[in-house]
């Protein structure tokens, strides 16, 4: 993992991984939490405009899930434009196969995702995406980035 010094200060910065690149269409992503990374993939980038398309992710956890947050923003030209919160585990309502497992466990998940997203409109768009738990501690978190290009 590279080692960036900054003003007499050492951090760490983890590569960018490319999800998929096909035809006109890149995603890109890097994790944002300095200590943990994470895999993610998708078959192919034209898969994620359909209703419904499969991942594969994995993670060893650092910190509990009895509840989960997410926070996701989206920037374009370093202005946020949308931010979107929503509470995906609650001690009373395990909605996903991941809530409630317990730091220093493994997350794989191999399956469906639905987005509802039928286009994506040409240009660069950055996702920010953070994952909380009930101590407000970072589950994961990543920054993405997303290119569509013109047809030629």
């Amino acid at each position: 993992m590279p080692r960036i010094i900054k003003a007499g200060l050492e951090s760490t910065e983890w590569p960018t991984h490319t999800v998929c690149k096909e035809n006109n269409l890149e995603i890109y992503y890097k994790s944002c939490d300095p200590v943990q990374d994470f895999a993610l993939s998708i078959d192919r980038c034209s898969a994620i405009l359909t209703n419904t398309f499969n991942i594969r992710a994995a993670m060893v956890l650092r910190h509990s899930i009895k509840e989960l947050f997410l926070s996701l923003n989206l920037i374009i030209n370093g202005k946020s434009l949308l931010g979107y919160k929503q509470t995906l585990c609650e001690p009373k309502n395990p909605r996903f196969i991941f809530c409630g497992v317990k730091k220093g466990e493994h997350i794989y998940y191999e399956g469906p995702v639905t987005l509802g997203i039928h286009e994506i409109p040409e240009g660069e768009y950055n996702i920010s995406l953070r994952l909380h738990n009930e101590d407000r501690l970072t589950v994961a978190c990543a920054d993405f980035t997303i290119k569509n290009k013109a047809k030629k």
